[in-house]
């Protein structure tokens, strides 16, 4: 079978690592990238023998490269801090990697778990992520926020999914939220869009019908129509952060 490098980044996520490590405790390498964690993080990795880098915070696709350019072995699994492989997507991935199947790559679908329940509609039952893959063929690429896998050559989609143990709470949403909307914001200027108070209004209107409606998220329930709200929010928010950024401030 090929050997496997598990590569995570992280910062203050003691409260995910160690369930994400136990996951991937059968690979042969365990790397993490830290940018700064100021809490229990690293000391839990030691304890996993973990490979530790420690380094700035250069945006998610860059930071996630740095982590993929240190493991051992060409083939990696991508995994965050609050990702879960479970046992049956383990097994699925040491049969495709000892079958060698001729890919360069594989999309894994996300189950995810949003304040208090698994979400199983609202766009996320079709999420998927290229998440294994072979270094010789793949690479993240630049963005901030919101980055992937370019892959050159084959790829496929897994049958078992990987859990995912986003926004427990909230107030983590609320957190996360703020610096999203300020790097989805900041991509957008560097490509020269320009904001408005209405083209802030219409995003997030068009989020919340896409999510509620379109993607069936009334179906998850009260947490589908959280869900929907919160992500319109984030949306008109980012473009209210562009607006500002590309309106002059007005002379008294």
């Amino acid at each position: 079978m090929e050997k496997l490098s598990a590569v995570i980044i992280t910062k203050n996520e003691e409260r995910n690592i160690e369930r994400c490590l136990r996951s991937v405790s059968w690979v042969d390498e365990i790397v993490v990238v830290d940018s700064g964690s100021q809490d229990r993080t690293l000391d839990i990795c030691r304890q996993f023998g973990c490979k530790i880098i420690e380094t700035e915070w250069l945006g998610f696709g860059p930071t996630k490269q740095h982590a993929v350019n240190a493991a051992t072995h060409d083939w990696v699994l991508s995994i965050d801090a609050d990702e879960e492989v479970t046992p049956e997507l383990q097994e699925e991935i040491k049969t495709v990697l000892q079958q060698n199947q001729h890919m360069n790559g594989y999309r894994i679908r996300w189950l995810s778990y949003y304040i208090k329940k698994w979400v199983r509609y609202s766009g996320w039952n079709k999420q998927y992520k290229l998440k294994l893959f072979n270094r010789q063929y793949g690479h993240f690429n630049d963005s901030l926020i919101h980055e992937k896998v370019v892959l050159e050559g084959p790829g496929a989609k897994l049958k078992h999914v990987l859990k995912h143990h986003t926004y427990p709470d909230l107030a983590t949403f609320t957190r996360k939220m703020d610096s999203y909307a300020e790097m989805g914001a900041r991509m957008l200027y560097e490509k020269g869009k320009e904001g408005s108070l209405w083209s802030a209004y219409l995003h997030g209107m068009a989020t919340f019908i896409k999510m509620y409606f379109l993607q069936l998220g009334f179906l998850d329930g009260k947490v589908g129509l959280i869900l929907a709200s919160n992500y319109a929010f984030a949306v008109y928010y980012k473009y209210l952060k562009l607006w500002e950024m590309t309106t002059p401030a007005q002379k008294q």
